[in-house]
């Protein structure tokens, strides 16, 4: 079952830039900093960059929380979304998957085993 909303997701031309702009609007180090992905958490929630040729083309994605993000995912697509990314383990014990929704729409969701849920209250 999803749980609430915990990362959104940007794509961004430049990796470091993009890092060292949200360091700087947010007046936070990044939690989670590698080539491949910059997460920054901010009071309770995440701000993730990825790298991205086209920063804005599909938007930003939404990841809500689960779990377990396997068995939403079967959900979702028996629920009528299409996947548009499966499972992977980007690190730490992070796993996301992406779907499409009938519309669509980017879905994600994240089984991340560092949120902290009482840091939302």
């Amino acid at each position: 079952m999803i749980q609430g909303l915990r990362t959104v997701i940007y794509p961004v031309a430049e990796l470091a830039a993009a890092k060292a702009w949200y360091q700087r609007v947010l007046g936070v180090a990044p939690y989670f900093d590698q080539p491949f992905y910059v997460g920054f958490e901010v009071g309770g929630f995440e701000l993730g960059l990825i790298p991205d040729g086209q920063p804005g083309s599909a938007g930003a994605t939404a990841y809500w929380g689960t779990a377990d993000v396997e068995a939403e995912l079967t959900r979702l697509v028996e629920l009528g979304a299409e996947v548009e990314m499966p499972v992977e383990d980007v690190g730490g014990g992070i796993r996301t998957a992406v779907v499409r929704d009938p519309d669509g729409n980017l879905f994600g969701v994240i089984e991340n085993p560092h949120f902290d849920r009482a840091k939302v209250a």
